[in-house]
């Protein structure tokens, strides 16, 4: 990276910095403010269906947080501002049903919604809350569509901080060059986590969620003290360390062109490359003999390196597409009790997702990165049938969900209509709450409750 590079980095950060400081809720276009708290009831719904899972609760009782004002979603208690920022990111992604970005490559929310959820909670108005949501969805996901990481890197921790920094710098009310120093600061703590520990189930792979928010806090901290010194370390951190990054995409069409209108949403408890192969599965179900099944995945070089046959845990299972696929042709569904002891060490998926072949496809590599595309191919004694889809469903590129289809999904999921239900309604009332932790607590007291 040269000294013309990384002052070019530095000026796009203070761009956004400004930005930052200077957006104002009731600014942003309507479908904007519908489409960000949209994320919102679904983040906070993964969250708490992540904060039941066994290996979450685990991970709670461990940290043996103190008490606080930041509500742990889906647990009925509240922790002190850094814990729940951890927990609550780490429950967001535990199950793989988090919002993510096609084209910024990874989970612009999820890197910076809790942390900025847990600051608020200390009494925010609900419209400032609101814009710092924005403020960490859009500035996250310009840093996802400007950095190219080095191949075998996990975007879990990484360009996603510099969201967390500029949403937690809006909480705090900084100035612009506040805002500036907080990015800055935040860029330069990424983590470099290799894509093998979510092929191997490692759940480090989480905490890197929840390590994001944390830093997304100490940067605002420390932009907060007045003495950052902004100097456009993204351009090495995330450049010459991790990859390489445009400075001129971190600010293209800045408030005009809103991010989080690109955003898809998830139905399938699995890694998002493999949702429209699970789609095209799916289609297929009726048309096919599953003790005779023969199974060929097309897909492009990015998806088919999750070809494994093995899955040790739950999050091994959630990046093979062997197991989605034959768990898709066998139950009619991925989702979490999917993912249960049981439903992992059943022999009948095994035996099917062994006679599920993995192959990637020039023709489909070459649709990147408007579409992330799959043909799926299966033979069996009642013929041969091929389906093909180019992206996901949910996509904001295919057959998008509308908030009303989001609420059915997560309905579906939780197995708690009214759960979903109560999110919305709490969620509706944070733009005109006058202390968002309030509206916040009394959420997370109905989750538990539940």
């Amino acid at each position: 990276m040269t000294v013309e590079q990384q002052e070019a980095v530095r000026g796009a950060v203070g761009e956004l910095g400004e930005w930052v400081a200077r957006l104002r809720w009731s600014d942003a276009p309507a479908e904007v403010r519908e489409r960000l708290l949209t994320v919102l009831v679904d983040a906070l719904a993964v969250t708490a269906l992540g904060s039941r899972e066994p290996a979450q609760r685990a991970l709670a009782e461990a940290w043996d947080a103190p008490d606080g004002p930041a509500p742990l979603f889906g647990t009925g208690r509240t922790a002190a501002v850094d814990a729940a920022a951890w927990l609550n990111a780490t429950a967001a992604v535990r199950l793989e049903l988090d919002d993510g970005h096609r084209l910024a490559g990874g989970h612009p929310a999820a890197h910076g919604f809790p942390a900025v959820l847990a600051l608020a909670s200390r009494g925010t108005p609900g419209a400032e809350l609101c814009a710092a949501l924005l403020a960490a969805y859009e500035v996250a996901a310009r840093f996802g569509r400007a950095t190219s990481l080095r191949p075998g890197t996990h975007p879990h921790g990484n360009w996603g901080v510099a969201g967390a920094g500029a949403g937690c710098a809006r909480v705090l009310g900084l100035d612009a060059p506040g805002a500036t120093a907080a990015i800055d600061a935040a860029s330069g703590m990424p983590i470099a986590g290799p894509f093998s520990a979510a092929l191997d189930g490692n759940p480090v792979r989480d905490t890197w969620i929840g390590a994001a928010n944390q830093s997304g806090l100490v940067a605002a901290r420390l932009a907060a003290t007045g003495t950052g010194h902004p100097t456009g370390i993204a351009a090495h951190a995330l450049g010459d360390l991790l990859g390489t990054l445009d400075p001129a995409a971190l600010v293209d069409g800045v408030g005009e062109r809103w991010e989080v209108l690109g955003g898809y949403f998830k139905q399938h408890s699995s890694c998002s490359f493999t949702h429209a192969a699970i789609d095209a599965a799916l289609s297929l179900r009726d048309q096919v003999d599953e003790a005779t099944a023969q199974v060929l995945v097309e897909i492009h070089s990015l998806g088919a390196q999750l070809d494994r046959a093995s899955w040790p845990t739950p999050l091994a299972a959630m990046f093979s597409l062997p197991f989605v696929v034959a768990t898709a042709l066998r139950r009619g569904h991925v989702v979490p009790a999917d993912l249960s002891a049981d439903a992992l060490a059943d022999p009948a998926t095994a035996d099917l997702a062994h006679r599920v072949v993995i192959r990637p496809a020039a023709d489909l590599d070459a649709r990147l990165p408007d579409e992330r595309p799959v043909r799926v191919t299966v033979t069996s004694n009642r013929g041969r049938h091929v389906a093909e889809r180019p992206n996901p469903v949910g996509d904001a590129a295919f057959q998008p969900f509308t908030a009303d289809d989001r609420i059915r999904v997560l309905g579906d999921l939780l197995g708690d209509p009214a759960a979903v239900a109560a999110i919305r309604d709490h969620v509706a009332e944070l733009p005109d709450a006058p202390d968002a932790g309030k509206t916040l607590r009394a959420l997370g007291s109905a989750l538990g409750a539940r």
